[in-house]
């Protein structure tokens, strides 16, 4: 439960009471802020680009190169580095000067030039899009040089240190989708400036208060080595690469190659998005990458000539996944707010504070083992078989931990609205792409038990489209019910009567959803949120 007391006040500091009743609470648009922190890796290439697709949702802090146990780039003097365990190790080599990093990384560079590109079409259809110029102005190298060395202040630790330190209200959510190297020196850098302060005590407490790690596993040992050492009050959301949390066999065509090549590879951005055997390596030469040389080979044929097979491969052209989205999905403005609260839940799923698992907690260090997996591949291929790892592990995709049936599956939303963000990208005219539905109504709502309350809210597309709006229960709320619903589902504006054995302070909540017919077809919610007085 740490830091829900702060994130329920930051949640109450974001409404205002403009034009409605004194039950009714709106919202000011605010935005969560928030530091990227990401490794040359291939689905962190294709998060980059699905970050800044929705970058009109956030405010973005920084952009941060930073290393892992997969990426490292030496510091240039032929200084070597040999952590036991690592993938250099079992492949049987020694220490390394540098690993898997490309001597002119700038990964996030050419995305911002594609940006960039895109710019005009992008505001068209959206003014929040930042300038090409602030995105640049903010990205920087961090802790680059050695998995895990967080000893050496860097222009991106600086950032991050700037940042946690400054006087702005509000929550940040500090991204690690490599390692937390960078953060974590910022975060020394801190201790090292207050430690033996009298400042101390209310600098650690402002830090711990304002940050929200966001960690794709710990890829690099710094957080269990220093931050959960150092700054064990220090809120963590382990997404564990969470690309998603649903079982999406019924949606594969929303990375398959015909659907990928019609709605994702399009203009400058989305020639960078990366697939099956698209012919590119972050690194070449990388025996790690087998993604893009792909030409259909067979799993014995890859392991021959070379490459570490830690899955089968999908069909030349399906989407890559991009494994650490699942640290901002629910930053994403998409209505639900899940940001404000982490019981809520959104694309990214939630924290059931029911199910006994602590939300903060401390994630193991990701030590594969690559050779059993690349075993295990060929072993199968040998068989006649396919191998899945996420299967392996009990996930159905990247992240994806026990299905919450309390969940709709909102998997295609989140492709769907990336792909059409990506058409934005190449369209100079707003009547030629699809937007999203506008909702409108109360955030929240105080009512006594057994009273009626009416739920005024509206629902309106840019596009003139038809849409499908209903609303739904979402069993997050303190009030405990497995079935409730609002007297009028299919309409805006409905009524619903409170529980008479709801108690005061309980919670329920109420979603409604708004699909369009445009193409591709965009998801719009608007959570109320009744509070039992």
């Amino acid at each position: 439960m740490k830091n829900l007391k702060l994130w329920m006040v930051v949640f109450a500091a974001v409404f205002a009471f403009t034009n409605c009743s004194e039950k009714e609470v709106v919202q000011e648009n605010p935005k969560p802020r928030t530091i990227v922190t990401c490794d040359p890796e291939l689905d962190d290439n294709n998060s980059m680009i699905r970050f800044l697709l929705h970058a009109t949702d956030y405010q973005i802090d920084g952009l941060v190169y930073t290393s892992s146990r997969f990426h490292w780039r030496g510091d240039g003097k032929g200084t070597t580095q040999f952590v036991e365990g690592s993938e250099y190790a079992q492949l049987g080599l020694g220490p390394q000067t540098s690993w898997r990093w490309s001597p002119d990384e700038r990964f996030i560079h050419d995305i911002l030039d594609a940006y960039e590109e895109c710019y005009d079409n992008l505001k068209v259809h959206d003014r929040e899009y930042p300038t090409p110029e602030y995105l640049k102005s903010v990205t920087v190298f961090g802790n680059c040089n050695f998995e895990g060395d967080y000893s050496e202040d860097t222009d991106g630790s600086n950032l991050i240190k700037k940042s946690i330190l400054d006087d702005k209200p509000g929550l940040l959510f500090l991204q690690a989708w490599g390692g937390s190297s960078t953060i974590a020196a910022a975060l020394r850098s801190i201790e090292d400036d207050y430690k033996s302060t009298p400042e101390w005590d209310a600098v650690y407490k402002k830090v711990c208060d304002k940050i929200v790690l966001c960690l794709s596993g710990d890829q690099d040992n710094a957080y269990n080595k220093y931050i959960a050492v150092n700054w064990p009050d220090a809120y963590v959301e382990n997404v564990r690469g969470g690309m998603g949390r649903y079982d999406n066999s019924s949606y594969d065509y929303l990375t398959s190659p015909d659907w990928t090549a019609e709605n994702l590879r399009l203009g400058p951005i989305g020639s960078l998005v990366r697939c099956w055997g698209d012919g590119k390596q972050m690194m070449p030469g990388d025996v790690m990458d087998v993604i893009g040389p792909y030409k259909g080979e067979s799993v014995l044929e890859l392991a021959e000539q070379g490459y570490i097979m830690w899955n089968s491969p999908s069909p030349v052209g399906t989407l890559y996944g991009d494994g650490d989205s699942g640290c901002f999905f629910n930053l994403i403005g998409n209505g639900l707010r899940a940001w404000q609260d982490p019981r809520w839940g959104g694309w990214n799923g939630r924290w059931d504070p029911n199910s006994g698992a602590p939300r903060s907690g401390h994630p193991a260090y990701m030590a594969m083992d690559i050779m059993m997996l690349h075993n295990r591949v060929v072993d199968a291929a040998k068989k006649g078989e396919t191998f899945d790892i996420f299967a392996m592990f009990g996930m159905a995709e990247p992240g994806n931990m026990e299905e919450d049936h309390t969940f709709p599956n909102m998997f295609p939303e989140r492709n769907l609205s990336e792909a059409a963000r990506m058409k934005w990208s190449v369209t100079p005219n707003y009547e030629d792409a699809n937007h999203y539905p506008k909702l409108t109504g109360p955030l929240g709502i105080s009512a006594k038990p057994g009273e009626e309350i009416e739920i005024n809210a509206t629902a309106v597309d840019p596009d003139g489209d038809q849409m499908d709006i209903k609303w739904w229960y979402f069993p997050v709320g303190t009030y405990e019910s497995d079935a409730l619903a609002v007297d009028s589902p299919a309409k805006a504006q409905t009524t619903f009567t409170v529980p008479a054995d709801a108690k005061s302070g309980e919670t329920i909540h109420f979603v409604l959803q708004a699909v369009d017919h445009g193409s591709p077809v965009l998801t719009k919610y608007l959570r109320t949120v009744i509070t039992v007085l």
